[in-house]
């Protein structure tokens, strides 16, 4: 009778674990990547910034100069048929540069205007501001982590060329998730017109990224249930967590890349950068904010960052034509 008794009880066990594994696939999946609000993430303290940077974010002069631009409203399908939005702004003079400039997680494309008021203003860039699939007015149900955006991108760097034409010279410029698709996008076959890649506050993988935010949100390990959820994201995003990989990509990277990140980041920790610094195989440079959290140090450390910009791109790409005055 124990014995019959202590059968049902593993039995149970058994069941129970794989309905927990099978449930919290699905609560996950739904959490993280399924298109929609994402309450969990109001009032982390991992995305606290300071009041100077909240304000910047919230009512910076780039919101006014974002709203007065008249942005040329672009569409183009996704290879896998996902109707894609993106903004286009030609610069003051007639130029070859154009910077791609990729937004965060739950972000959209105008967002990144924080950004593209500098190239457009100081640099004299024309800027695009791609909305990643499921976020802005871009189609698409799921949010891709840049591993299928790394393909989108390049495809909208091959239409601007087009009609930009061949002698464009492009930069891709990333935020968060929008940094970890341009480096993901880097151990691709890139079009010969991008000559550099800036990522700011990148992650290694979705697999990893995952795996942290688990354990500190959460308190669970990732295995099994992220790589049960990878099969779920697989069939439903037609990705897994673990293909969505920065790390491996840049170890094929052909062009130099410029890493940025703060070492106050604890929602995507710094050491991340770090490794995928250390593993670049292009030519790479890292710059560190001191005090900063995710995504903050273009904000606290605005001229420093701008200078930097500027250095990377003298040193590893020909900027003879650009309005530079690297004294300020």
């Amino acid at each position: 009778m124990k014995k019959i008794r202590w059968k049902k009880v593993i039995v149970l066990l058994v069941a129970f674990f794989v309905i927990f594994q099978i449930a919290g696939s699905f609560f996950f999946y739904n959490l993280a990547i399924k298109r929609g609000p994402k309450d969990f993430l109001t009032g982390n303290v991992d995305l606290k910034v300071s009041a100077e940077t909240m304000d910047v974010f919230l009512n910076g002069d780039w919101i006014d100069w974002v709203e007065q631009q008249e942005f040329e409203e672009m569409h183009m399908p996704s290879r896998d048929g996902v109707d894609l939005t993106g903004y286009y702004l030609a610069a003051k003079q007639p130029t070859d540069k154009l910077v791609i400039l990729t937004h965060g997680y739950l972000g959209h494309a105008k967002q990144m205007g924080l950004y593209g008021q500098y190239y457009h203003e100081e640099l004299g860039y024309n800027i695009f501001m791609p909305n990643a699939r499921g976020h802005g007015k871009s189609g698409g149900d799921y949010y891709g982590f840049g591993w299928p955006d790394r393909l989108d991108v390049m495809d909208w760097t091959k239409l601007l060329v087009g009609e930009m034409g061949t002698h464009t010279q492009v930069i891709y410029h990333g935020l968060s998730m929008g940094a970890a698709t341009v480096l993901m996008a880097s151990g691709e076959n890139l079009p010969k017109q991008v000559k550099a890649i800036i990522a700011d506050s990148p992650y290694q993988s979705v697999y990893q990224l995952f795996a942290y935010q688990l354990d500190r949100m959460f308190h669970l390990p990732a295995f099994p249930l992220l790589d049960n959820m990878s099969l779920l994201t697989s069939a439903r995003a037609g990705y897994s967590l673990k293909e969505a990989d920065a790390l491996s990509a840049v170890q094929r990277a052909t062009v130099p890349i410029l890493y940025i990140h703060g070492n106050a980041d604890t929602f995507v920790p710094t050491e991340m950068t770090k490794e995928l610094f250390e593993k670049t195989k292009s030519d790479a440079e890292l710059f560190l904010v001191d005090d900063a959290n995710h995504g903050e140090a273009f904000v606290m450390e605005q001229e420093a960052y701008k200078r930097k910009v500027v250095e990377f791109l003298e040193t590893h790409w020909s900027t003879s034509n650009l309005p530079i005055d690297l004294s300020r």
